[in-house]
């Protein structure tokens, strides 16, 4: 479980020590590399600069220490989930180094970029239901992981109204992802709960 106030304190070999043969534990590890490779430089849009890559490593953390996932395939791709869409990695680069499954899992969590972002916002809401569940599992883990973030560490400019909306969005798309990971879900429902929250006592003292 993640704790409190411990979110960012992630120990790859936590979730490493869950997998059961040395080729995914390998796997793992150098998805971790590869991504952190990829997204060097990248920053999250909060105004403390975080590197990007705590991002995907949170996920994998979700995904394992929250959702009890032991496929390493599954820990993978949550790792790699957006080095397609965000640093121009391809799928095929992504099959060569970790196989099919793990690119079929990052191609199912990777939006279209050339479409304008009303739709892509649309399109996940609508593609939900019918990801596989190893890619709803990574789904729910992400959208903890950015709901956690636009409440305690929005974007620049982002005021309240905006992160509520974003709020709202991302409890259209995780009602697509019911039934995939009970224990995820359930810890999805208390970030919204802690956010609307907190949200609601900025605006108080506004």
């Amino acid at each position: 479980m993640v704790l409190k106030g411990q979110r960012k304190s992630v120990d790859l070999f936590l979730f490493v020590r869950k997998t059961e043969n040395m080729n995914g534990i390998e796997n793992i590890l150098k998805a971790a590399s590869f991504a952190a490779k990829k997204h060097k430089g990248q920053k999250r849009k909060g105004d403390d600069g975080e590197p990007y890559i705590n991002h995907p490593v949170e996920v994998a953390n979700l995904v394992v220490n929250v959702g009890g996932v032991t496929d390493p395939e599954i820990i993978t791709a949550a790792l790699l989930h957006d080095t397609v869409e965000d640093v121009g990695v391809t799928f095929e680069e992504i099959a060569e180094q970790f196989g099919e499954t793990v690119a079929g899992y990052v191609r199912e969590l990777t939006d279209d970029k050339s479409l304008p972002k009303a739709e892509r916002k649309q399109k996940q809401v609508e593609k939900a239901p019918h990801l596989t569940q190893a890619a709803k599992q990574i789904k729910l883990g992400d959208k903890i992981s950015n709901i956690r973030d636009v409440t305690d560490n929005p974007p620049d400019g982002w005021d309240l109204q905006r992160r509520r909306e974003y709020v709202d969005w991302g409890e259209k798309v995780v009602a697509g992802l019911r039934g995939a990971n009970a224990e995820l879900e359930k810890v999805f429902d208390e970030t919204v709960a802690e956010a609307r929250s907190k949200l609601a006592l900025a605006a108080k003292q506004s």
